[in-house]
């Protein structure tokens, strides 16, 4: 036990030193937990934006294969019955024309 108030000063600055060191160290450790997390998440992110892109390409040709063969089928449909598909152009042209007159109104 300290005789004395110098001993007790002492001992305080090296409890205090004790504990700066020890704040120090958990503040080093913490900061390379958060540095290691930052990069999980940067790596998880990355993944998941390869696996949009690749599933977006995938939807993409899938969706432009369709749309050509939806264009085939409508051109061939418009060489078979070409009267009939201009009756339904005019007929869908004034049925635009007359709700786009009318919301003017």
């Amino acid at each position: 036990m300290p005789a004395n108030a110098a001993d007790y000063v002492d001992e305080a600055k090296s409890a205090v030193n004790s504990a700066s060191d020890s704040a120090n160290k958990l503040s080093s450790e913490a900061q390379r937990s958060i540095a290691e997390a930052a990069k999980r998440i940067e790596r998880a992110v990355q993944e998941g934006i390869e696996q949009l892109r690749a599933q977006t390409r995938a939807y993409s040709d899938t969706a432009g294969q369709q749309l050509d063969q939806a264009q085939q089928y409508m051109t061939e449909r418009v060489r078979e019955r070409p009267l009939a598909a201009t009756g339904a152009a005019l007929g869908v042209g004034v049925l635009i024309g007359l709700l786009l007159a009318s919301s003017r109104r």
